[in-house]
Parts: C-alpha cells; sequence; structure tokens
C-alpha cells in the first residue's frame, strides 16, 4: 500500500523506531496518529515533525488498558476522518535474567505490551480497516520472535505469538483488501532497555556489545519501504538477515551461535 495521502496509525510513537516511523511516514506525505503512553516523548515526536505537524496527532493512550484502546478509533478518525493503516510497533524487553530468576510482575508487563497491546489495536481498528478500499496492517515481532535469546526468553516468546498472530491474520485476510506484514528486526540502537525499566546499565553493555547496532532511521525505513509493496516478512537488519537463513538451515547451531554471542550479557 502506498501511504502517500493514507492516514496511519503508529504505536510507541514517542521514541526509537516508532518515532522514526512517525516522522518518515510524515515526510512520505502520511497523515499520522502517534500513540504512546508517554506524553512528554510524544510532544518531543510532535516538534521534531515540524512543518508536517499539521498531519500529526497525539494520543497518550496505555495499549494494555483495553477499554482505553477501544476508544481510539473513534478518536482518531474524528481527527482524521479514516484510518488507512496501523503499525504497532510498542514493544519492551525484559530485565537480562534467565527465567527462573524472572518474576511473574516481569513475565505479565512484557505479554500485556508485546502481544496484547497488539492485540487490542488489531482488534479496535480492523472492523474499520476491512471498509477502505485498501489498508495495511504491520506488526513489529523481533529476531528474538523467531531465534531463542538466552536472557529474553519471556520477550522472545512474546514476539514470537506476535509472529504467528500475524500470520494467522494474514491467511484469514487474503480474500480483503488489508495487507498484513510481519517485522523482524535485529540490534537496533534505540533505549528499549531504558523504556523497558532494566535498567542503563543493559544499555551500556549493549552499546559496548561486539553487534553492530542499526540506526532507528534506518529500520523505519526498511519498514516502510516493505509496507509500500505488501511484503509479507521484512526482515530488518543484516543481523536477521543472517540469523533468520541461519536459523532455517540449522536451528540448533543458530541457538548456539546466540547464546556464547550472549554469555557476556547474562549474569551467570
Amino acid at each position: 500500500m502506498k501511504i502517500t495521502n493514507k492516514m496511519i496509525v503508529v504505536t510507541g510513537g514517542g521514541n526509537g523506531i516508532g518515532r522514526e516511523l512517525v516522522l518518515q511516514l510524515l515526510s512520505r506525505g502520511a497523515s499520522v496518529a502517534a500513540v504512546d503512553i508517554n506524553e512528554a516523548a510524544l510532544q518531543e515526536t510532535l516538534e521534531l515533525a515540524g512543518k508536517n505537524k499539521d498531519r500529526l496527532s497525539l494520543h497518550v493512550t496505555d495499549i494494555t488498558d483495553k477499554e482505553a484502546v477501544e476508544k481510539l478509533p473513534e478518536r482518531i478518525i474524528s481527527r482524521h476522518g479514516a484510518v488507512d493503516g496501523l503499525i504497532n510497533n510498542a514493544g519492551i524487553i525484559q530485565p537480562f535474567v534467565k527465567l527462573k530468576e524472572l518474576d511473574f510482575g516481569s513475565i505479565e508487563r512484557v505479554f500485556d505490551i508485546n502481544f496484547y497491546g497488539t492485540l487490542y489495536m488489531i482488534k479496535a481498528f480492523l472492523p474499520h480497516l476491512l471498509t477502505r478500499p485498501e489498508a495495511h496492517i504491520v506488526n513489529v515481532s523481533s529476531m528474538g520472535g523467531f531465534l531463542p535469546v538466552p536472557g529474553q526468553t519471556i520477550y522472545g516468546a512474546s514476539k514470537a505469538a506476535v509472529k504467528l498472530l500475524t500470520e494467522g491474520l494474514s491467511s484469514e485476510l487474503l480474500n480483503t483488501k488489508v495487507h498484513v506484514s510481519i517485522v523482524f528486526p535485529g540490534a537496533t540502537g534505540t533505549n528499549i532497555a531504558a523504556n523497558s525499566g532494566v535498567g542503563a546499565s543493559l544499555q551500556q553493555q549493549e552499546e559496548n556489545s561486539s553487534i553492530k547496532m542499526l540506526a532507528p532511521e534506518e529500520a523505519a525505513e526498511i519498514i516502510i519501504d516493505g509496507m509500500e509493496i505488501n511484503k509479507y516478512r521484512i526482515l530488518v537488519g543484516q543481523d536477521s538477515k543472517m540469523m533468520d537463513f541461519m536459523y532455517r538451515l540449522s536451528p540448533e547451531r543458530a541457538a548456539r551461535l546466540i547464546s556464547n554471542q550472549m554469555k557476556s550479557l547474562l549474569p551467570e
């Protein structure tokens, strides 16, 4: 779906890839509704939009609140007239610990945001999207959604759930005008660790590791380009492409490779 003159909803629009998605969609001629729980972050996105800010609306919303999400379509449609696309980008990681050390509060928070938040948004907007001449849903999973990452087992499980949710939805919508894409970002230079509440020390460790981070603006460009050609799977970054190939070839070997790379980040 070509996004010029379309209206797109983006979750997590206050930071990282989400902010870049908002800004690049605007620069390509789309109107955008940016959704985020952080009002100050959304205001920063608005200021960065510059001359395009008249096509941007801000919606401070907790996507884990089903009732609040159910009210979003009416609010956004009353401002923009219609919705043509939805990019479910908002997500958090878990504390970098093994499963046996992870408390249930952290587990539930990861699933509430990554999986249920995505599900609530889809359920809220899908009836309207089905009435449009053409529409598109983009769900952001993760390289960790198809490849196990020690210390992020629950995060990976939530993103794997997003993967299967998206693929099932795509199959259900084959005979409609609603396109569906699933995104698998690799290592990206965002502040997701801090935003997830797992501490700045992890963020610093990641930045100092040998893993090359993709810039958020590059990731956003790849996602939008994939959306415009109705791509089924969007692999973001060379690491995601390489590990996707390796995991298909030998899942066990790929899992061991990632395990060895992550040892320095995971306490014994």
